[in-house]
């Protein structure tokens, strides 16, 4: 089983960016994804800087793949997808369909957002390239156990295993009609939020974070406690998102559990601290997401 690190999902300064990934150098990750996927106004790192990024991890032994941006909205978005496409040194993970058609063919890593969800449609992909897929982050257990059962062409699958759930996205920029202020001219107040900025009901309780375009989970996601059960559903690769701190911290938890060198109640208790809200895992068990089971 193979340890990832996600694509970034959040706006953080280019000296925080790139402090993070010269972090992961020496870290137990063993794939790590690279891009901008939520907003190109994200504009501290471009796409040479990523790839400067990409050759120093690749330099580590680090499995380093080039994640495309979920929704393109310029010509300029094009143009960077096409040269993600075009590159012939790492991996691509497709995050649309203009995505895989550009990959013409060649294997490429199915992500999260190409909606997977019944083995006819991962087996069209396989035959499109696809040498992975990544679970669609609401689905559950059973579903991905039957997919994975069926089908002809039967590739592995990666789990998204821990942080705050990427749901959807939008034309819109939330964050920015948060400060009442235009997309257009957003100011880049995604900055201020390094995790999202957390909504609640009027009760209080944790409803949803909001991220630029992209609406996230209010709760942190993980499936610490699953892990025993990948290997027989056909996946892979266990997917950790970064947060702005204790990143590392939470991929040494996880790489202890899938050792078998920490176990799980102890696992469970340094990883609850770490976490910037409460946990959640129901979508796993066919449950309201905001839900924890035991």
């Amino acid at each position: 089983m193979k340890l990832a690190v996600g694509p970034l999902q959040y706006y953080w300064s280019r000296v925080e960016v790139l402090q993070f990934y010269e972090s992961l150098r020496d870290s137990c990750a063993d794939i790590v994804y690279l891009g901008e996927t939520v907003c190109s106004r994200r504009h501290e790192l471009r796409l040479a800087d990523w790839l400067e990024v990409a050759e120093m991890l690749d330099e580590a032994g680090k499995k380093v793949i080039l994640s495309t941006q979920v929704l393109l909205e310029s010509g300029q978005d094009l143009t960077t997808l096409r040269k993600i496409a075009e590159n012939t040194r790492y991996q691509v993970e497709a995050n649309d369909m203009g995505a895989v058609r550009l990959m013409q063919g060649r294997p490429f890593i199915a992500g999260p957002f190409l909606n997977i969800y019944n083995a006819p449609t991962r087996d069209l992909l396989a035959g499109l390239g696809a040498v992975r897929w990544v679970m669609p982050l609401e689905m559950g257990r059973d579903t991905l156990g039957q997919i994975q059962s069926e089908g002809e062409r039967r590739i592995p699958a990666e789990i998204f295993s821990y942080g705050k759930l990427p749901l959807a996205f939008s034309a819109r920029c939330f964050t920015a009609r948060n400060r009442n202020i235009p997309k257009d001219n957003c100011q880049y107040v995604c900055m201020d939020h390094p995790d999202g900025l957390l909504m609640r009901t009027k009760e209080g309780q944790p409803f949803l974070t909001i991220n630029g375009i992209q609406t996230q989970s209010a709760l942190v996601y993980t499936l610490l406690d699953q892990l025993h059960a990948f290997g027989a559903l056909g996946a892979e690769v266990v997917r950790i998102s970064p947060q702005s701190r204790h990143t590392l911290e939470i991929l040494s938890i996880f790489r202890k559990v899938m050792d078998g060198t920490l176990g799980l109640a102890e696992a469970n208790d340094q990883l609850l601290p770490l976490m910037p809200e409460g946990p959640c895992n129901g979508y796993w068990f066919g449950r309201p997401g905001l839900e924890m089971a035991a």
